[in-house]
């Protein structure tokens, strides 16, 4: 046996182009703020206190596990704090703090540190957070249920729009503007609601090179072709394409949830097909599946076909079959 170590490169040349984990996690927080900011002038204080106890939450368990596994400190690099934001954004104001604190326990030491830290993890930890929450203790993230003492007086709607297209078909819904639910007028995520603050975000990330376009312009490409599908099949059950873009989780999953380094493809081909099989699953899930906002668990899905998708390429010019 040999016991001398060696070190396995690829080929050269070698290139970075200077960016890092630190970088990259505080632009994204940066970019999320205009939409968290939002749901805090909705939601009033209950909103800020969900996102404080989050986002310190979640610093706190990758500190435990970085004592616990004796590895570097990290939660310097932003990562955990994006991942407590994220994860706030997506729950109800009048979330307990208990399902915070499990929530952040999940995204952090479940979802991404049990594989290793950054960079190891196949899901995306917030999704994968926020999707057990709803399976295992769906009542406090019903946000109907959930926020029946909050006083909507500058919401379109009172209810969630999802839910009440789920329950009540197309007719239940057709009263809301478009422009009213993508400026944020509609009960949901704290962070998930208002679309201009979303869609500013996520702009912001694809002109600044830290998320790429391919995933989440397939992504709501596909959520809007396929909801046109289903509504010129049946009106009267399905609702509108617009209506599904400017709703629940879409948006942010779209710019924030799916474009996750990790758990995301690197090539072209592979984050157009990533990103439309995303879409379609949305829909699917909404409009014939079991859940009432099925971007959490569409994105769950098509994590776990990331290694094979990546592995497409277009033939090289030139070369045999």
């Amino acid at each position: 046996m040999n016991p001398k170590k060696t070190l396995l490169v690829s080929h050269a040349p070698f290139w970075h182009d200077g960016g890092g984990i630190p970088e990259r996690s505080y632009h994204t927080l940066l970019a999320a703020l205009p939409a968290a900011c939002a749901g805090i002038a909705f939601y009033g204080a209950p909103a800020l206190g969900v996102i404080c106890l989050s986002i310190s939450t979640a610093i706190l368990w990758e500190l435990l596990m970085n004592r616990i596994m004796r590895r570097p400190i990290t939660v310097g690099d932003g990562n955990a704090a994006l991942v407590g934001l994220l994860l706030a954004m997506l729950l109800p104001a009048s979330a307990p703090w208990w399902v915070v604190v499990l929530g952040t326990f999940l995204a952090i030491v479940i979802g991404m540190q049990i594989f290793g830290g950054i960079g190891g993890n196949p899901f995306n930890p917030v999704v994968l957070g926020t999707a057990i929450l709803s399976v295992a203790y769906g009542r406090h993230l019903d946000f109907d249920a959930g926020l029946v003492n909050f006083t909507f007086t500058a919401f379109a709607s009172s209810t969630d729009p999802i839910s009440a297209l789920k329950a009540f078909g197309p007719e239940a819904v057709s009263h809301l503007r478009y422009l009213d639910l993508f400026l944020g007028k509609q009960v949901g995520g704290i962070g998930s609601t208002c679309g201009a603050a979303i869609v500013l975000g996520g702009i912001y990330l694809i002109f600044r090179g830290f998320i790429r376009w391919e995933i989440s312009i397939a992504f709501l490409a596909s959520v809007y072709l396929s909801a046109a599908l289903f509504n010129m099949a049946d009106p009267t059950r399905f609702a509108p394409p617009l209506f599904h873009l400017v709703t629940g989780y879409t948006l942010i999953g779209a710019f924030f949830l799916a474009t996750e380094n990790s758990s995301s493809p690197v090539n072209l081909f592979p984050m157009l097909i990533y990103g439309a099989l995303g879409g379609v699953l949305t829909v699917l899930i909404r409009n014939i599946g079991a859940y009432t906002d099925g971007v959490l668990f569409a994105i769950l899905v098509i994590n776990l076909t990331n290694p094979l998708v990546d592995k497409i390429r277009p033939r090289a010019i030139g070369k045999a079959a």
